[in-house]
């Protein structure tokens, strides 16, 4: 049993950074598979970057590779999405999932079981 909750999100400059949190609660933090999704307006869900087997492991679009870092602290229970270089096509909401651990990599939003709430994220001058 998982719950997920973000933060962070916010209004940036092109170019800019931002870091986003997503706090784990429940009794399967070291064992869970966590990813990032985004949803932009009149646009499907799209899948930004996971973090899985434990904090050994990563992946992320091609669209965000470079520019995003998916990582974990454990003693706060929280996975963090580090966004640089943003550019106006983030804008979205992002969104923290969670599934029952994983040996490789999950990329489709009916992969997981979990979902947070969403936090806005708007790259504009």
């Amino acid at each position: 049993q998982v719950q997920l909750v973000e933060s962070g999100g916010g209004l940036v400059q092109p170019g800019g950074s931002l870091r986003l949190s997503c706090a784990v609660s429940g009794r399967t933090w070291s064992s869970v598979t966590v990813a990032w999704f985004r949803q932009a307006p009149g646009k499907d869900r799209e899948f930004v970057a996971s973090i899985y087997r434990g904090s050994s492991s990563a992946y992320y679009s091609d669209s965000v590779t470079g520019r995003f870092t998916i990582f974990r602290d454990n003693d706060k229970n929280t996975v963090y999405l580090q966004m640089n270089s943003l550019k106006p096509e983030d804008t979205a909401v992002y969104y923290c999932a969670a599934r029952t651990p994983t040996t490789g990599v999950r990329t489709r939003g009916s992969e997981y079981d979990y979902w947070g709430q969403g936090t806005q994220v708007t790259v504009s001058s």
